[in-house]
């Protein structure tokens, strides 16, 4: 699982290198490390199944010449652009009203999971994203926005299986939000989430 992991990241990676942005190069494209955390620190919170179905996705648009990572970035615009997402908005796939109603449902999950974590860890979320869609800008894409347009970029099959365990971490009382940043603050050295919120506070 984690061999599959570090191939989905590299792959995303050099997908994530030939994005142009409108004011050139972005910073985040040369911090592969923090780039490397924050993606591993989702995956490896997923079952295999998405994990493999989520690699076929990526193969699938290499060998049409297609990069998932612009997708993504170009269906935020929606939001944060929505001159520029005119411009781009015929080259993307279209997604039936079923897929967008899971979808939605899926994200309004995942953004009730934040707004939860949020007040428990401040000094966390000071770092963080925005959380919703209504708080984006030019400069600033909400959480919301950017888990609408990653959804987006999913086949079918990637989709459903991502929201159905989604659905399912939420009918167990389980927080997917939580058990990502759970991964990502053990991985800088921090014994649990309370532990890099406390920490965190010190310096802020």
């Amino acid at each position: 699982m984690e061999e599959l992991v570090q191939k989905i990241i590299e792959v995303e990676w050099a997908q994530f290198q030939l994005v142009q942005n409108e004011g050139g190069r972005a910073d985040c494209q040369d911090d592969w490390n923090t780039f490397h955390l924050m993606r591993e620190s989702q995956f490896m919170n997923w079952p295999l199944e998405i994990l493999e179905s989520y690699a076929k996705d990526l193969m699938a648009a290499m060998d049409n010449q297609w990069n998932l990572i612009f997708e993504k970035y170009g269906r935020m615009m929606k939001s944060t652009a929505p001159e520029r997402y005119q411009e781009l908005e015929h080259l993307f796939p279209k997604r039936s009203e079923e897929r967008i109603a899971r979808m939605e449902q899926t994200i309004a999950i995942q953004t009730k999971w934040l707004e939860e974590f949020a007040p428990k860890y401040p000094n966390l979320m000071k770092a963080a994203r925005y959380i919703h869609t209504s708080e984006d800008g030019p400069y600033e894409t909400s959480s919301e926005t950017y888990l609408r347009g990653e959804l987006a970029t999913y086949s079918d099959s990637t989709e459903e299986l991502y929201s159905a365990y989604i659905q399912k971490l939420l009918e167990e009382g389980r927080n997917f939000v939580e058990m990502t940043y759970d991964y990502m603050v053990k991985a800088y050295g921090y014994s649990s989430i309370a532990d890099a919120d406390e920490k965190m506070g010190k310096y802020n």
